[in-house]
């Protein structure tokens, strides 16, 4: 028997049960929709997670105080560990360095009142973070030398604050109880890996530490970063800063009092925990194509019971046990292939509401579906099919056709 045959007949035996045909495809068309639309979800998620931490900037190095148990008295970073590091001679792979203390604040404008995270660093900062603004200007250097009360304020603050994101420069702020004039509005951001930046607040570091964060040494800081020249450099300038940190803080080697991190340590550690929340979600759907392929064999062992007769018939008129192997095999495959293409667009049309629901809420989160996940649940839905189906097909090829005959 030709395989166009083969289809056509089963196509006809499919057409015959309309509505247990389509009951039974409805378990494989959920089973593929729910597998593509949880693969587009988490591949979303990772998408979104790695494009936010990519958005904080460009070749960065996070360096935190905290490293090794073995220090008793380990030393914090200070003002004077990150002049070492943006000296030329000894990092010179390293092209900016910035210090940053954090902390809260309450805020207080027009009656109203808002808290908000509080940045304290330098005007290099405005850079490396790739902030926009949309008016005013970032501070200078003059401005953080003089502990000026100058603040960037991120658009949650000024729609808090003052309804409205223009014509504030000039405006005045109170940051706990004490007045700052607005010289800037940082365009939004939106949340990222420390929140959303967008309800921060950013003043020059010698003013946050005197006036706002009340922070007692005037050297500490809480992070350094630092800004290297091209993501080849980034593994040199990790050394650089290592040695210039070692030999100011005199720890040994593998012991150290500090943390370097880059970009791409926590895009990896994101990439793995969305990776591993991707296959976690794949396999729970991957469990309904299962039950819908117990469905075609529950439904092809059904139809091999009714189709006795029809079975001995057509071997009686010389039809060999592969043809009707292939007959049957080819009908569950048809079952479980026409699930798979409907539930390419169910997959999609979850995707879709998933995406329109999250851009709706305010949240930057596309699911993103990719052939790979298509192609998988087709071909996996399709050997589904042909799994479940062997034993009913094997079954109807080895009936006996005397006995058939005889079946009523």
């Amino acid at each position: 028997m030709k395989l166009t045959q083969s289809i056509i007949e089963a196509l006809e035996s499919l057409n015959a049960n309309k509505l247990r045909s389509g009951l039974t495809i409805l378990g494989i068309v959920i089973g593929v929709g729910a597998v593509i639309a949880m693969l587009a979800v988490g591949h979303g998620a990772e998408a979104t997670i790695t494009g936010s931490i990519s958005g904080i900037g460009t070749n960065l190095l996070f360096v935190t105080s905290g490293g090794s148990d073995e220090i008793r008295n380990p030393k914090p970073l200070t003002m004077s560990d990150a002049a070492a590091i943006a000296d030329p001679f000894r990092s010179p792979s390293v092209v900016a360095v910035a210090p940053v203390i954090q902390g809260s604040a309450a805020l207080t404008a027009n009656g109203k009142k808002f808290n908000a995270s509080v940045i304290g660093t330098t005007p290099d900062y405005m850079t490396m973070r790739n902030y926009t603004l949309l008016e005013g200007d970032f501070f200078t250097e003059e401005d953080r030398l003089g502990r000026a009360s100058v603040v960037l304020i991120g658009v949650d603050v000024a729609d808090n604050l003052f309804g409205r994101r223009e014509g504030l420069v000039g405006e005045t702020v109170r940051i706990n109880g004490q007045p700052f004039r607005i010289i800037g509005v940082l365009a939004s951001k939106g949340g990222g890996m420390f929140g959303s930046e967008d309800a921060t607040i950013i003043v020059p570091i010698e003013t946050a530490r005197t006036r706002v964060l009340n922070r007692g040494s005037r050297e500490n800081v809480g992070m350094i970063l630092v800004q290297v020249a091209s993501p080849e450099a980034v593994a040199s300038a990790t050394d650089e800063v290592t040695q210039i940190l070692r030999q100011r803080h005199n720890t040994p080697v593998g012991a150290d009092d500090f943390s370097i991190f880059s970009q791409q340590d926590f895009i990896s550690a994101a990439a793995t925990i969305t990776g591993v929340l991707t296959i976690f979600l794949g396999g729970i759907a991957g469990i309904s194509l299962l039950v819908g392929g117990i469905g075609i064999m529950n439904i092809m062992l059904v139809s091999v019971t009714e189709r006795t007769r029809e079975i001995g018939l057509r071997k009686a008129l010389g039809a060999r046990k592969r043809d009707i192997l292939i007959q049957f095999l080819t009908e569950s495959a048809l079952l479980s292939l026409l699930g798979g293409l409907v539930g390419i667009f169910l997959g999609w049309l979850i995707a879709f509401i998933v995406g329109r629901i999250a851009a709706s809420s305010g949240t930057p989160f596309t699911p993103v579906i990719g052939l790979d996940s298509v192609l998988l649940a087709t071909i996996f839905s399709t050997a589904i099919g042909l799994f479940f189906g062997i034993y009913p097909a094997s079954r109807a090829a080895n009936l006996e056709p005397v006995e058939a005959l005889r079946y009523e």
